[in-house]
């Protein structure tokens, strides 16, 4: 789990609930644009909508109406062919595209105050002197403080034109409320989380989407370690729901030999589409491990799945979630959109992994329950397979479509209680907001702290752990802890760091005794 997406001051949007993006649009705004003819079911629903919002004897919002007539229709096609409201489709736009316009900080709500727990380094905050513990009271005449603002209303606040400006009110410790203006700029949303090595030959990098800059990113995250010495890496996708399709076939081209076949589509029409691996990649020769899980899907898929069915690396973890349908954008002309479900797409084997969705939605959107109830979180043996759906690798492996790719290498979830209470506690903020509190009591010290200051010279010790559970029965959730004390230290530790250094700093304390990674690190043994 990523715990800076907590943090993160905007929407982020899941690609995972509308599957695999193309990323090109079709915009039904645009008068030129005569995508379809006239028919007369198309008239039908205008002369309903336009009955009712005439003749009905209460007053009614016709655009609610139309928003739950598109919703339907679309229920009753696939599970991710979706319409995305106006006040939605901004910040999922956003995701995507790796950045948006703002103050770029990183901030939570501490008692109804927008609290920064660290700025973007070289953002316009930084620039303009934020610094990690402010508060910011107002920006121009609007309030930030007093009220419980839910976070979209507060972003709206903060972010605006390019180059704009806005006036901060702001208080610190030791120096009081004071004004400074703040010029919005471009504010990266990175889809690449961390990446460092795990030892003097292993590399690790862990993608959190697929949006517009990730090529870039991983790009720059694999030369790096390539430069420290790598020759096996570790690619990690757990929990990455997806997104567009191009990033993810570039990463994989960077592992495949030229004319490897990484992907192909499909469409009702039956014409297919191939993608090819076209130039030399910077790393065709040395091992690689692709992580999954369950939560792994669409464009994450395609990837693991390319890596498969070329022999070109092993998969290792839980099944993963099974989404092989890809949609296109249409704006609709009023801020809204929908993404239609185009084709399906196939990994080099031809497998399809979409799982099925014939008993509708709701089986469709749980059926991670059933997977917990087979046992399939916990024993490799329970994931349930079809021979009809076998299918044989260049190399003689066997694989599998109909409902995600199967690892090479199972590695169990944890189920315990103290592995579900501490990921509680994470998720809640309530960590954080702890961690954020003992932070704010020496802030001058600790941002002066260096990486490997931090590293050498702070420990989580009882004491703070204590104050942690005291602070959590404080707000009503009252934890016994006293066998896996080490674990919560650990936790708390791994958060001051991503409040400090950001979230690489964070995945590199957690990952010290990540049961996958050990699992890699165990086989080159």
């Amino acid at each position: 789990m990523s715990y800076s997406k907590k943090y993160l001051p905007l929407f982020i949007g899941l690609a995972m609930g509308a599957g695999v993006f193309l990323g090109s649009k079709l915009d039904f705004s645009n008068p030129s644009a005569k995508l379809f003819s006239y028919n007369a079911k198309k008239e039908k629903l205008n002369r309903l909508i336009d009955y009712i919002d005439y003749e009905y004897v209460d007053n009614i919002n016709t655009d609610s109406i139309v928003d739950v007539t598109v919703n339907r229709i679309l229920e009753n096609l696939d599970p991710h062919s979706v319409y995305i409201p106006p006040e939605e489709l901004e910040g999922i736009t956003e995701s995507m595209q790796g950045d948006f316009i703002g103050i770029g900080v990183s901030y939570y709500q501490y008692r109804d105050t927008i609290s920064v727990i660290n700025t973007i380094k070289g953002g316009p905050s930084e620039r303009s002197g934020i610094m990690a513990g402010d508060r910011i009271l107002m920006a121009d005449k609007d309030t930030l403080f007093g009220e419980r603002l839910r976070r979209e209303e507060l972003a709206n606040k903060l972010k605006g034109a390019l180059n704009s400006q806005v006036q901060l009110k702001v208080y610190r410790k030791g120096k009081g409320i004071f004004d400074v203006v703040v010029k919005r700029g471009r504010v990266p949303l990175k889809s690449v989380d961390a990446s460092y090595m795990l030892n003097d030959k292993y590399g690790y990098i862990k993608v959190n989407r697929f949006a517009e800059t990730t090529y870039r990113e991983f790009k720059t995250a694999l030369d790096s370690l390539l430069d420290m010495g790598t020759n096996t890496l570790v690619i990690d996708l757990r929990d990455n729901g997806g997104g567009f399709i191009a990033p993810a076939l570039k990463m994989a081209d960077e592992f495949l030999k030229d004319d490897s076949l990484i992907m192909f589509t499909k469409n009702k029409k039956g014409a297919i589409e191939n993608n090819y691996a076209t130039r030399n990649g910077s790393f065709e020769e040395g091992k690689v491990y692709v992580l999954i899980n369950e939560n792994s899907a669409s464009a994450s898929e395609i990837f693991a799945g390319a890596i498969q069915d070329n022999d070109r690396g092993t998969i290792v973890g839980r099944r993963s979630y099974g989404k092989g349908l890809v949609q296109r954008e249409m704006s609709l002309g009023d801020g809204s959109a929908i993404r239609l479900t185009i084709s399906r797409y196939y990994t080099p084997t031809g497998r399809s992994i979409q799982k099925s969705y014939s008993n509708g939605n709701k089986e469709y959107f749980n059926e991670y329950l059933q997977r917990y109830k087979n046992g399939e979180l916990q024993n490799a043996d329970s994931i349930q397979v079809a021979d009809s759906l076998k299918f044989r690798t260049p190399g003689g492996k066997i694989v599998y479509g109909g409902g995600g790719i199967i690892p090479d290498i199972f590695v169990s979830k944890d189920t315990t209680r103290v592995g579900e209470t501490l990921n509680y506690l994470l998720r809640s903020g309530r960590m954080g907001g702890y961690v954020f509190e003992e932070l704010d009591k020496k802030r001058a010290f600790y941002n002066n702290l260096s990486k490997e200051q931090f590293k050498t010279e702070i420990n989580i010790d009882e004491d703070f752990a204590d104050g942690f559970l005291m602070y959590a029965k404080k707000g009503g959730i009252d934890i016994i802890l006293d066998d896996y004390r080490d674990q919560l230290k650990k936790y708390l530790k791994a958060i001051m760091a991503q409040q400090l250094f950001g979230t690489s700093a964070f995945e590199k304390i957690i990952n010290e005794d990540d049961k996958m990674i050990q699992k890699v690190l165990s086989l080159s043994q």
